[in-house]
């Protein structure tokens, strides 16, 4: 997709979904281990958890899971039972789940403030804007392509807003390469070391351990991923489930 029409169709995401996941909320208890998701970028439900995880500024452990992928979504089958998405495994409370909805009132209740916001609660008004973001951008973070497994996983500063971060996200997405996503929205704790670490606040911020890279941009990102992960098109296992259709959870 030409870039110009990446940006704008991204930017009319974060409008459409009016911010949310710009700014952090009220925190609670941080969490001692990393939070694991299994999702896709393109997946509506899953937005709703990318949300709540960056208003709660919480760092996650994302296995990537876009349709016709081969390396999460069998894991995911294997540990769940299902290919549903988005699901979320966190250690520091034993709890594994499916359905955005309990996932969202978890975190809420286990980091946050415990009350989800109503742009997050009301569902009428969640599912319309969503549906209309998922519209914004039918195509993109949908479909795996080949590409080689990192020994390590990736690194992302991002929040889930930015209309810039949401098209390297998508690349890792669809290369199903697993990374560690630093939320750092407006009013992060977090942003100070951020700013120690790479210079300035801006983002995304790539960090990839396998190779030493780090980098601003993400016109830039995009091209390196693409560059060290991707594998030709033909290297794309073209079956998916035994039932023919995959479900995205509420």
């Amino acid at each position: 997709m030409n870039r110009a029409i990446d940006l704008a169709s991204s930017f009319a995401v974060s409008v459409v979904r009016a911010g949310n996941g710009m700014n952090v909320g009220a925190l609670g208890p941080r969490p001692e281990k990393l939070l694991e998701l299994y999702e896709f970028e393109a997946c509506p439900f899953c937005r709703k958890v990318r949300e709540a995880l960056s208003i709660l500024d919480l760092d996650v452990l994302v296995k990537p899971c876009p349709k016709g992928g081969t390396r999460f979504r069998p894991e995911l089958v294997q540990r769940g039972g299902k290919a549903q998405f988005p699901y979320l495994v966190d250690p520091n409370a034993g709890v594994e789940t499916y359905e955005s909805t309990d996932i969202v009132r978890h975190l809420f209740a286990r980091y946050g403030a415990g009350d989800v916001p109503f742009a997050l609660a009301f569902a009428p008004l969640y599912h319309a804007s969503n549906a209309l973001a998922s519209l914004s951008r039918p195509l993109s973070g949908v479909r795996a392509r080949a590409a080689r497994l990192p020994a390590e996983p990736l690194e992302l500063w991002s929040f889930e807003a930015s209309p810039y971060c949401r098209l390297v996200r998508e690349a890792l997405c669809t290369l199903e390469l697993p990374y560690v996503l630093h939320n750092v929205a407006k009013g992060s704790p977090k942003r100070e070391a951020f700013v120690a670490r790479s210079g300035k606040m801006q983002v995304p911020y790539l960090r990839d351990p396998n190779t030493g890279r780090e980098m601003f941009e993400s016109a830039d990102i995009v091209a390196y991923l693409d560059a060290t992960y991707a594998l030709p098109a033909t290297s794309v296992a073209a079956t998916t489930s035994a039932a023919g259709a995959d479900r995205i959870g509420a």
